[in-house]
């Protein structure tokens, strides 16, 4: 029998009444709003937009649905994670869910405030839907979503990554700011401030329509910037909702500065000044006239703690062909009055210096201030290696660094500048795995367990950048080290060096975060660090893959496989170690460098 008709018109009177009750209809809003997918760019169609990841690229085949699909492939230390921040409401309920392939694919979130959950599979020949649940703190707003693989694997998959649960109200962007004016001004730099906005999040700095970093205040300091060169800058401000209309353009023109009489491609070569090894001792005076920056190897201290720097000249009964203390002191007056630049490198293989304390800071330009005087010489050279830096477990803020023997290192590098002047020389020559491995690691990590020593000269090469002559990397005796590409890259070839230098000069978010970028360098401060010969270091390379890096560098062409960001006509030039053993193998070297640049 016909039933519904008495009942529909009872059960539409009762739905009226429930939803007049209080909170009612704001569950009935919540439930609806449980239906949305917070995760962006979850099928990651967009390529990695939203996505932090220590490795991995999108690709066409296979996919789960779409047209892309994430692909890993953990190497080393690093398991390939991808992960995002997703904004969420407190003490709510999340499902995290996607489909993955592969061996040991692992789907997580971390930061939920309760109990942070991952589902893992051992092995998915074809897509494989991974799910799990979780509950946010009562004072919980953000939690990061992550896909990874494991040691030793192969490439893994993922696809159609969801997180869902109740929404958010992102409400409007925020206004514009106001107010933006420039303070200090250098020939590379230049600071900027702006009126706070309420509401927003954060700020987006604009250099002539690029956006070229983020700040969470209303001031910061923009970078690697050219000479007497004009640039026009913007700000927009930011929140959940989006971003701000930028603001009017400042228009800003970095001053001419004043730096070392450097030729406009330079080749740099460590001298063996304070000890003999296979290549032979080589008297100052005998340096070909190719070499512009002269580097005497090396100044060491008393003792790893110390501060306490001393050159000692090789001996005698080592170096029997060794100068006088009054030649070696009249051959440096001369290569000055021919254009040359002679400098003292403090470090080496075997000078560990850790300025742990403001004592062996301070004893650090003392003794230093010494030789520089002594020996009349035009700067300094960084060089240190081994455990000289690196970075505590709470340091994970390359601008802002907070371990002693980096703040210290800062501290004493900045005095020197300042006591020498404009003209004094400063360079630093460290190793890959503390520069361009940051862009997978930085110190101890978010989780701790990797090696504190990654990528801990950033710090220091950021701070000291407006100070800074040249960088020039240690491209030598170096691991895979992974590029812009997301692929990693071996010693041996023209490749190598591209995509380390590329690196430097394009910029890179650091460990992966696309909120914390090491800015790029200028071309003029970066030279390029090889080995002279295959008896001087891992990694050596013939003159026709240096022909081949500096044709790629400076004019684009003669290009491998890597795709660098730019060309950079101006690049200072190559660094060697070292000049003993580059005449040692008859001159190859600096004979490639003076046969490329005239």
């Amino acid at each position: 029998m016909e039933r519904t008709g008495p009942i529909r018109p009872v059960l539409a009177a009762l739905t009226a009444t429930l939803l007049a009750l209080p909170g009612v209809a704001a569950l009935s809003s919540a439930a609806r709003a449980a239906d949305a997918d917070l995760a962006k760019n979850g099928g990651f169609e967009a390529g990695l937009d939203g996505w932090a990841c220590s490795s991995g690229t999108t690709v066409n085949s296979p996919v789960h649905s779409g047209s892309s699909a994430l692909q890993a492939t953990p190497a080393g230390s690093d398991y390939a994670q991808c992960a995002q921040t997703v904004t969420v409401r407190p003490d709510a309920q999340y499902t995290l869910s996607g489909y993955v392939r592969g061996a040991y694919v692992y789907l997580g979130t971390s930061g939920t405030g309760t109990t942070d959950v991952s589902t893992w599979t051992q092995s998915a020949p074809d897509w494989q839907r991974l799910t799990t649940t979780f509950r946010t703190g009562p004072s919980t707003t953000k939690v990061t979503i992550y896909t990874h693989g494991w040691y030793g694997t192969g490439a893994y998959g993922a696809d159609d990554v969801s997180l869902t649960g109740p929404g958010v109200e992102v409400g409007q962007p925020p206004a514009t700011p106001a107010g933006l004016k420039a303070g200090t001004i250098t020939s590379s730099s230049v600071t900027l401030s702006w009126t706070a906005v309420t509401g927003a999040t954060g700020y987006a700095l604009y250099r002539d329509g690029v956006k070229v970093q983020t700040a969470s205040g209303t001031s910061a300091t923009v970078s690697g910037l050219a000479p007497s060169t004009a640039y026009g800058f913007q700000v927009a401000a930011v929140n959940e909702a989006g971003e701000s209309a930028r603001s009017g353009p400042l228009n800003v023109t970095t001053t001419a500065g004043s730096s070392p009489d450097l030729p406009a491609h330079a080749l740099v070569g460590y001298l063996h000044a304070s000890f003999a090894n296979g290549a032979g001792y080589t008297r100052l005076a005998d340096v070909p006239d190719s070499w512009d920056v002269i580097d005497l190897a090396f100044g060491e201290p008393t003792s790893v703690t110390s501060g306490d720097i001393r050159f000692t000249r090789c001996p005698v009964t080592e170096c029997p062909n060794v100068e006088s203390d009054a030649d070696f002191k009249a051959a440096i007056r001369a290569k000055q009055a021919a254009g040359k630049k002679v400098l003292i490198s403090i470090g080496g293989q075997n000078g560990q210096v850790q300025l742990t304390t403001t004592a062996a800071r301070d004893a650090f330009v003392s003794s230093v201030s010494s030789i520089i005087d002594t020996y009349g010489l035009d700067g300094l050279d960084i060089d240190f290696e081994g455990h000289s830096l690196l970075l505590n477990a709470d340091d994970t803020d390359f601008r802002n660094p907070k371990t002693p023997v980096i703040v210290n290192l800062i501290s004493a590098l900045k005095t020197l500048k300042a006591k020498y002047g404009a003209r004094f020389v400063l360079t630093m020559a460290p190793e890959t795995f503390f520069v361009q491995m940051g862009y997978q690691y930085y110190g101890t990590g978010k989780w701790g367990g990797q090696d504190p020593r990654c990528g801990a000269y950033l710090p220091v090469i950021h701070a000291l950048r407006d100070d800074l002559t040249l960088l020039h990397v240690q491209d030598y005796n170096s691991g895979p080290i992974m590029g812009l590409d997301h692929q990693y890259h071996s010693m041996g070839g023209a490749d190598f060096h591209i995509a380390m230098t590329d690196m430097l000069l394009t910029g890179f978010p650091v460990a992966g975060d696309p909120e914390n970028v090491f800015p790029p360098l200028r071309p003029d401060q970066v030279a390029i660090g090889m080995p002279a010969s295959v008896n001087a270091g891992n990694g050596y390379i013939s003159p026709t893959e240096v022909t081949k890096t500096l044709d790629c560098l400076t004019k684009r062409t003669n290009c491998g496989s890597y795709p660098t960001h730019g060309t950079w006509p101006t690049l200072r030039g190559l660094m060697t170690w070292s000049v003993n053993w580059d005449r040692y193998s008859g001159g190859e070297f600096r004979k490639t460098f003076d046969g490329y640049f005239g």
